[in-house]
């Protein structure tokens, strides 16, 4: 099961591009450090990414702060005017890094998100967007909107990925709130992507929107961690909120839901950081130890935490 270990992060308000939020963290290895980018947001509400740097060791000591996004947001009229969110970072061989991430534009009564590729060439201290538009945006496959891809290289250089499908809206309480399943698709270049006609994740009478999926392969399987939620009340009724899942797959496209063997849970002490709510889980391993971040209440606000898997 996972032991938690308590909270790593949460910003003090006093950068202005990280006013709150530290929202979808991803665990970047370094050889001396571990770097988490996360997603911070400014004064008005616009969401960037940005990092810590933090011991392996024991990551609730922080090292380094950084005191910039490392993306700029778009143009006008651009996918990602008004918010970008890191998903998922990628080592290339010919040096760079490539960052998949969501890129946010506000609709005049809702949001639309759109899934946007970057590359560093200073070893992620700094990003470009790659293009002006996305890489994936709403089709026929994605009628609402695509986003906050988990994307994997294959041994055979097939290139594998599995993100958020907006399927549709639904008018609760005077707002409209989006339900969003899971979905998978594969490339040969990490650009381009053909959709599997395969719902990874679909709906069921609770599972109205699954929230950042995190796969890897182990034991010869695809093994995936995911939050989901139900689409009523989920802001304020933690019984209808974000919790973690976990799923299993022999080819990356047919998927098992096991979300009994998940291990952790929302705290019962209504004090605790993931008492409302806890989401948008990352796994990574590190001299033979497993780890998850993860966010707790609010989406984020209340920062990101540690868990450690003990047999």
């Amino acid at each position: 099961m996972w032991i938690k270990k308590g909270v790593i992060y949460k910003p003090d308000g006093s950068l202005a591009h990280s006013r709150s939020h530290a929202q979808v963290p991803f665990a970047y290895k370094h050889p001396e450090f571990l770097r988490v980018y996360f997603s911070s947001r400014n004064d008005q509400g616009y969401s960037q990414p940005t990092f810590i740097d933090v011991d392996y060791d024991d990551p609730t000591k922080i090292l380094y702060i950084h005191d910039k996004p490392v993306l700029e947001l778009g143009g006008p009229g651009e996918y990602d005017e008004t918010g970008s969110m890191p998903a998922w970072f990628v080592n290339m061989p010919n040096g760079e890094l490539w960052l998949y991430y969501t890129g946010w534009n506000r609709t005049y009564n809702s949001y639309r998100l759109s899934m946007g590729l970057a590359v560093s060439h200073d070893g992620g201290l700094t990003f470009t967007k790659m293009f002006v538009g996305p890489i994936m945006d709403r089709s026929i496959q994605n009628p609402i909107w695509a986003a906050q891809p988990s994307v994997m290289r294959e041994e055979d250089g097939t290139w594998r990925m599995w993100y958020i499908s907006g399927h549709k809206c639904e008018y609760i309480h005077g707002y409209p709130e989006p339900y969003y399943r899971c979905q998978s698709a594969t490339s040969n270049d990490g650009i381009h992507w053909n959709i599997s006609d395969v719902p990874t994740l679909d709906f069921d009478d609770f599972l109205h929107a699954v929230g950042r999926p995190s796969v890897f392969k182990e034991d010869g399987l695809y093994k995936m961690y995911y939050s989901y939620r139900h689409t009523r009340d989920y802001r304020t009724d933690r019984n209808q909120s974000y919790r973690l899942g976990y799923a299993e797959s022999v080819d990356g496209e047919h998927w098992e839901r096991k979300d009994h063997l998940v291990g952790i849970h929302k705290s019962e002490n209504s004090d605790d950081f993931d008492y409302q709510m806890i989401n948008y889980a990352n796994y990574y391993t590190h001299n033979g130890k497993k780890y998850l971040l993860y966010n707790g209440n609010g989406f984020g606000a209340a920062g990101f935490g540690y868990a450690v898997w003990e047999e």
